[in-house]
């Protein structure tokens, strides 16, 4: 079953407003995008997946947010919030595990939960003042993002290294400026920061759904 595509995708309801998503085109688009082979439709089993991963990546984002905001607070849910931001790593995992099985899914679920662990880590050291903390954390987490991309690329030729490298170093480091903005209390420029993490983040999802589309197109008819 194929749907019409003119750019958004079909509606949804939030608070009974009815709100289309746009589809947002990678920053650094992949060689031969799927996009620019059938951009009049796409099948359901795609919408659905990609419809999953931008709303795995839009949580993953959002929760990350929100324990920046409970560690710069102090607030007494830190631990309820980084409990649920944790439980993003295996959510997304197991979309993994529908194409590539257990193992890479496993995978795959260690490194998503080393990269938040590792965020929250550094946000903590920043809000103790602990910049030689700070520093180890950070170096681990682009450590992380470096295993992450070589893994994926690694899975799918459709992820190339580069591009994946790139994608998550902008992630790692727009989520470092929007933390730095909420410790110092410039409030404005941590809003406007995330208006473009999440932009970021629905473009990830774009990316991974093309990926996997392309590399399992029999799925995707």
């Amino acid at each position: 079953m194929n749907v019409s595509y003119q750019g958004t995708y079909p509606p949804y309801f939030i608070n009974g407003q009815l709100n289309y998503i746009p589809y947002a085109q990678p920053s650094e688009p992949f060689p031969g995008n799927i996009r620019t082979k059938h951009a009049a439709c796409i099948s359901k089993a795609e919408l659905e997946l990609n419809q999953a991963f931008r709303m795995l990546w839009s949580q993953h984002v959002a929760w990350t947010r929100m324990l920046i905001i409970s560690i710069a607070a102090n607030l007494p849910d830190e631990a309820f919030v980084t409990e649920r931001l944790l439980r993003n790593a295996p959510d997304m995992a197991a979309v993994f595990r529908r194409y590539y099985g257990d193992e890479i899914a496993a995978r795959f679920n260690n490194l998503m939960r080393e990269h938040l662990v590792l965020a929250a880590q550094l946000v903590k050291a920043a809000k103790a003042g602990d910049s030689q903390a700070a520093a180890d954390a950070e170096k681990k987490w682009y450590a992380n993002a470096d295993e992450l991309a070589a893994f994926l690329s690694s899975i799918n030729p459709y992820w190339p290294k580069q591009v994946l490298t790139n994608m998550l170093y902008e992630h790692l480091r727009m989520t470092k400026e929007e933390a730095v903005f909420r410790l110092t209390g410039n409030y404005k420029a941590d809003i406007e920061a995330y208006d473009q993490i999440e932009k970021q983040a629905l473009e990830m999802a774009d990316a991974f759904t093309n990926g996997i589309v392309m590399q399992f197109p029999n799925a995707f008819r």
